[in-house]
């Protein structure tokens, strides 16, 4: 077997079978195919596109080629959640104390923010002593116990993924349907998980601007799971603006603190009670998604949720009493008010020139290695479709910086203020099962 064979036939938009995939991904990974052969692979399958098996062979290919985790010693069916990726995406914050008070364990390892999106992890690791890094043995024991525990991603997961993204980034082959659903169902397959639920956004903040992208996206990782024997549900979901009103990360904890307190914001709210649920009902805990609604909703307004929520962050090693005193987690120097220039509606604000904005205050990271301000961020104090009055501050930036004028300028463009007011648009467009 060649791997010029393997792209030929690629070319001619012809099926490859599961041997030939695995021969070209297992070579690639031990750099037998140089990057000159994977780059005119990855760009065939950009314009010709692979079936449904072809993706599922991807997938696997991507799982098979580094360390998988073993879950088996957790008692009953563990379900985990993946966003691909927002501005002010709090949800698995939310979601993981939700679904783990139903009785669902939840092993979950998420990443850390890149570029205008935040990471989970670096929302975390802004409370005091909270831990990411478990050993199996705490990881496992305190989800048997606990029903749920949260570290960050294991190096050696799924290494033909991350080793093709690098390419894929140079090649211009990021936009890919096929690439960028085995990406994501590979890590998620992984991670053990027996069911999934992914969150997929679409609108302006999102990697899909449009519902037909999102939709398509949806389906194919829908198709994956089914494939690959995992119970997959996909939530289609609106990221026309940031949720919430909280962008970085210790400002993002202390906003799923009011969530799980039954006073967070009704976007939020609907999102992470929409995916929690569709979590618990994979897990067994309910049969219906409305019953699963219901209860996790009353478990939000009896105080169970956010008492759930301390009790994560104390078998994490953190200090439980932010949750009670939010004051105590990382704050900033430094804060703007950005004035609105006129009189009118909000009629849109580009999430992703949010998140940017977040980004260069120090909220997030330009490159990998660089380090996260917790206390840097945005507060959005008017979203779309509310009034404002010229001179009324919109959003507040907060940092330790002392020059943050580029900050200043993107978020300023971000909004759009009209005489007209716009039309309320769905937190949930559509489920895919």
């Amino acid at each position: 077997m060649r791997a010029v064979d393997i792209i030929e036939k690629k070319k001619h938009a012809e099926s490859l079978s599961k041997e030939e995939i695995e021969f070209i991904i297992s070579g690639y990974t031990k750099d037998e195919i140089p990057d000159y052969q994977m780059s005119a692979f990855l760009m065939t399958i950009y314009f010709n596109g692979m079936n449904e098996d072809e993706i599922a062979y991807l997938t696997e290919s991507f799982v098979n080629s580094g360390d998988q985790v073993d879950l088996s010693p957790i008692k009953g069916i563990k379900v985990d959640k993946h966003s691909t990726g927002g501005v002010g995406d709090k949800i698995s914050l939310i979601v993981l104390p939700l679904v783990a008070g139903a009785g669902v364990p939840v092993a979950k390892m998420s990443g850390r923010g890149l570029g205008h999106t935040g990471g989970t992890i670096d929302k975390l690791e802004s409370i005091e002593g909270f831990r990411t890094e478990l050993t199996s043995e705490e990881f496992i024991n305190n989800v048997n116990k606990y029903k749920m525990a949260i570290v960050g991603q294991t190096a050696n997961l799924t290494p033909a993924d991350k080793k093709i993204y690098a390419l894929r980034d140079v090649t211009s082959t990021i936009d890919s349907i096929p690439l960028i659903a085995s990406s994501i169902m590979s890590k998620k397959i992984a991670s053990g998980a027996d069911a999934i639920v992914l969150d997929v956004k679409m609108g302006s903040g999102a990697f899909m601007k449009t519902i037909e992208e999102a939709e398509k996206l949806a389906k194919t990782m829908v198709g994956i799971g089914k494939n690959l024997n995992r119970n997959t549900v996909a939530v289609i979901t609106n990221m026309d603006q940031p949720l919430g009103n909280q962008v970085g990360n210790s400002n993002e904890v202390k906003e799923a603190i009011k969530v799980l307190a039954g006073n967070g914001s009704e976007d939020e709210t609907t999102i992470a009670l929409t995916i929690a649920s569709h979590m618990c009902v994979l897990g067994g805990a309910f049969d219906d998604f409305d019953t699963a609604y219901k209860s996790l909703k009353e478990t939000i307004d009896s105080g169970k949720a956010i008492e759930k929520l301390k009790e994560l962050i104390l078998i994490q090693g953190g200090n439980p009493e932010v949750v009670d005193n939010p004051d105590l987690l990382p704050g900033a120097k430094n804060s703007y008010d950005v004035l609105a220039e006129k009189d009118g509606y909000v009629f849109e604000i580009d999430a992703e020139s949010v998140g940017i904005s977040a980004m260069l205050l120090g909220a997030g990271r330009r490159t990998k290695d660089d380090k996260i301000d917790y206390g840097a961020g945005i507060t959005l104090k008017k979203k779309i479709g509310d009034s404002v009055k010229k001179g009324e501050t919109i959003c507040t930036l907060m940092t330790n910086l002392d020059e943050y004028d580029d900050a200043i300028e993107r978020i300023q463009k971000a909004y759009v203020i009209s005489n007209e007011k716009p039309k309320t648009k769905p937190y949930i467009y559509n489920i895919i099962k």
